[in-house]
């Protein structure tokens, strides 16, 4: 769900895009490279191999190229490229988009005119900052819109764009019992299992989104985003050659940590390991990793997912988890009643009222189970399964347990005078579907909200007709 996820989004939106507006994406080198970057490996190759063949050339010699593996990626790598407008299919042939394929020569070759990879400033900041600066700035930020989510208490409010963002993005909702704070729904707890990369790209997303509704140039919104997965980290760029969109956005890329820049108006700014990695095809560095390497100490960054194997959880329920991270305890705080803190663990036990607390939420069993599976401690993984399957049961029976009743809008029907009315509207409502339930005794019947109009009338109906 790392990559592949982010790739499989991206994709998805890239998608829906009309063609012109793709040819004017393809007039910016930098925009080319990324989506290069974004296909699938034989669709790169399958690029590469048509770059300087101005002829079409028949779909079968292309099936020709790849051996037995290839041949059943092939056609998704194919209707890939074609959606995104890189290769035109004309009968059985295909032939590159002549934009895409100027433009992408000029990003591998340096050609062009265009500062489509943006313009280093040609003097040096008073205010230079390196590149462990930039790391801990980005950390801040962006895990300051972690800690919010999960309501840490020492967390700072984000900035009004970014909580639209998390309400819009269905990420954070309003609660029906403090309606104006906002709180973490079941996608946002999805949304925190992810890794940074994939988090940045559904907040890039849904800015995307916004922006279409704001009316802002959508193609300089997205040539500006893939500039920024080609800029170098550490380097200062000059806002000369920004339009005026592209400068606007600098204002809300700042409060994702994707760019520093260190005043509102500043003619320079440094794009963040959060930006140079969004079209790298790897993952993003983590948090945990950023803080890593903040302290100069690279060796010690955890591997790709995030800081993952520091979850213990026995089979009474007791958990144990081996973290510092103030946003993993926060996390566990979701649904772990945390009893105890120490240097580097915490400890607490899952009780049903903890894990009721999470399904009031929003959050599901399966996604607090993915969780522990998740972040399982190296010890655990030599389990099969991972987890106690004890655990596991109950909190899904507990998930089950509150699932028993279901609520549904309806019209009680009761008071009738005759039994023979009741009687009558009973079988009519079972007839059509509507009937939810009934009692004959009390002469009272529950209908459902679309069948209301239907028995109305026909009780009104019955009513006026004349007595035998």
């Amino acid at each position: 769900m790392s990559v592949d996820n982010f790739k499989t989004n991206i994709y998805e939106y890239l998608e829906t895009l009309p063609t012109f507006t793709f040819l004017r994406l393809f007039e910016k080198p930098a925009t080319c490279l990324a989506i290069f970057r974004l296909l699938p490996s034989i669709g790169r190759q399958i690029v590469m191999s048509f770059l300087y063949v101005e002829a079409d050339i028949p779909v079968q010699d292309v099936n020709d190229w790849v051996n037995k593996d290839g041949e059943r990626m092939l056609p998704e790598a194919l209707h890939k490229l074609s959606r995104l407008r890189i290769m035109d299919r004309h009968n059985n042939t295909l032939m590159m988009n002549g934009t895409f394929r100027q433009e992408f020569k000029n990003a591998l070759t340096g050609g062009g005119t265009q500062q489509s990879f943006g313009l280093p400033c040609s003097t040096p900041d008073k205010h230079s900052v390196d590149i462990p600066f930039l790391d801990q700035y980005a950390t801040q930020q962006w895990e300051s819109i972690l800690h919010y989510m999960v309501g840490t208490s020492s967390s700072k409010k984000p900035s009004r764009g970014v909580l639209n963002l998390l309400e819009r993005s269905q990420l954070m909702q309003y609660g029906s019992d403090d309606p104006g704070t906002l709180q973490i729904t079941n996608k946002g707890f999805q949304f925190l299992l992810q890794d940074v990369n994939t988090q940045v790209w559904a907040f890039l997303l849904q800015y995307l989104n916004m922006a279409e509704v704001l009316q802002m140039d959508l193609v300089e919104v997205l040539n500006f985003l893939f500039q920024l997965g080609s800029l170098e980290l550490g380097e200062n760029y000059s806002v000369e050659t920004l339009t005026q969109t592209q400068q606007q956005m600098l204002e809300d890329l700042r409060d994702y940590g994707i760019v520093y820049q260190r005043k509102r108006g500043s003619r320079r700014y440094y794009p963040t390991r959060l930006a140079t990695t969004l079209t790298s095809g790897s993952l993003a560095i983590t948090g945990a990793a950023l803080r890593n390497v903040t302290a100069g100490d690279t060796s010690k960054a955890p591997a790709a997912g995030g800081e993952q194997g520091f979850v213990i959880l026995e089979t009474n329920y007791r958990i144990y988890a081996y973290t510092e991270s103030p946003l993993q305890i926060a996390v566990l705080n979701l649904f772990v009643q945390l009893q105890s803190r120490f240097r580097n663990m915490v400890a607490g036990v899952i009780t049903r009222d903890s894990v009721k607390n999470a399904l009031i939420k929003g959050i599901t069993a399966r996604q607090i189970i993915s969780y522990l599976e998740t972040h399982a401690h190296p010890q655990m993984r030599k389990n099969t399964p991972i987890l106690p399957l004890t655990v596991v049961d109950q909190i899904q029976l507990w998930e089950m347990e509150r699932c028993r009743l279901k609520t549904t809008s309806a019209y009680l029907y009761h008071e009738f005078n005759m039994q023979a009315d009741f009687d009558a509207a009973e079988k009519y409502a079972k007839d059509i579907d509507v009937l939810l339930w009934s009692n004959p005794k009390k002469r009272t019947m529950a209908i459902t909200q679309s069948g209301h109009d239907q028995v109305k009338g026909f009780v009104k109906r019955r009513l006026q007709t004349p007595r035998q």
